[in-house]
């Protein structure tokens, strides 16, 4: 992805006319996960110290052991697609998900895993050159919201979405987004707002969050 959303552990814009669009990229900054909008220029964040750790609520919800993901299953916004792992390049970049391919969401592999204590950071495309992509209606969701990820364990983690906002990325809260959290925590992240040609970039970023309600076997 080579789009901008801002810090770890992409709504749709107006399309330029007689153009296709670029795609979101992701890149990490001192434990900070940053996403970045086109393929066509080079991302040089600057340093972002790792956000605080969230306070400890006195009844953390419910979590679990450790486990890749493989399939994300949202029904309401006809989402169902594979995983695949997301890791920090020698550029201090998160390689993106392959862009040729709209249906396909990246994990941040070095995080929390879905369901297990954290904040699991999941970043998909909005559009692609040649269409709509796995997080096209994203930003559709609403509080209360269903999103279920399969995991190579064999069960199945379900989260209950929390709110879904919208963040310019000149001024994104990495310390809410990316915080340690003391629950199993999820955040969807794509790219929204305007497209700037010029720029050859969104101008925000769409973040869902998210928490384990509930998990069963597959």
């Amino acid at each position: 992805m080579s789009a901008q959303q801002n810090s770890p552990r992409t709504t749709t814009a107006q399309r330029p006319p007689g153009r296709s669009l670029m795609w979101p990229a992701v890149a990490v900054g001192l434990g900070a996960l940053l996403v970045y909008n086109s393929f066509e220029t080079s991302a040089d964040p600057k340093p972002q110290s790792r956000p605080p750790a969230a306070a400890a609520s006195a009844t953390p919800g419910p979590t679990l052991p450790h486990s890749a993901p493989t399939r994300l299953s949202i029904p309401e916004i006809a989402v169902d697609a594979p995983f695949t792992p997301l890791a920090i390049e020698e550029s201090g970049q998160l390689a993106a998900p392959p862009a040729d391919d709209n249906n396909l969401v990246g994990w941040f592999e070095e995080g929390a895993s879905p369901g297990e204590r954290g904040a699991s950071i999941v970043a998909g495309h909005v559009d692609t050159k040649t269409g709509p992509a796995v997080f096209f209606q994203l930003s559709t969701l609403k509080r209360g919201s269903t999103v279920d990820i399969a995991r190579e364990d064999g069960t199945v983690a379900t989260f209950k979405v929390d709110s879904v906002e919208t963040f310019s990325k000149a001024n994104f809260p990495n310390d809410r987004v990316y915080a340690d959290t003391p629950s199993a925590e999820l955040r969807l992240i794509t790219c929204g707002g305007e497209y700037d040609r010029k720029a050859k970039d969104y101008a925000d970023n769409v973040v869902v969050f998210a928490h384990l309600a509930s998990s069963k076997d597959a």
